[in-house]
């Protein structure tokens, strides 16, 4: 239960920056539409991760643009940066993902 409130707080955040912003974004970065779409994106892996056994929502960043998603922060092993990916990968709707993610020995 704490997971899901921890994702609807984070989608909750994402539209309250797009509110208190008027709907602007920034100058020639991208479109409010496409920006919508990437905050949705990020909100879709995020809660794949929170659902994931293996993956810690908390300590893995997820920032998206035009559809790729870059991951970052940190992971408790290889297994576990390797899922973040797999699981950003396969999230509907993301083109590419970058992952920056470094694994605490």
């Amino acid at each position: 239960m704490k997971k899901i409130a921890s994702i609807a707080l984070a989608a909750a955040a994402a539209l309250g920056v797009l509110a208190t912003t008027g709907c602007s974004v920034a100058r020639d970065q991208q479109s409010v539409g496409s920006y919508v779409d990437d905050a949705a994106l990020t909100t879709r892996v995020k809660a794949k991760f929170a659902e994931d056994q293996t993956v810690s929502a908390m300590a893995i960043s997820v920032e998206t643009l035009k559809g790729t998603v870059q991951l970052s922060g940190f992971a408790k092993s290889a297994a576990e940066k390797e899922r973040a990916e797999q699981l950003a990968r396969n999230t509907s709707g993301v083109t590419g993902v970058k992952n920056d993610i470094v694994v605490r020995q």
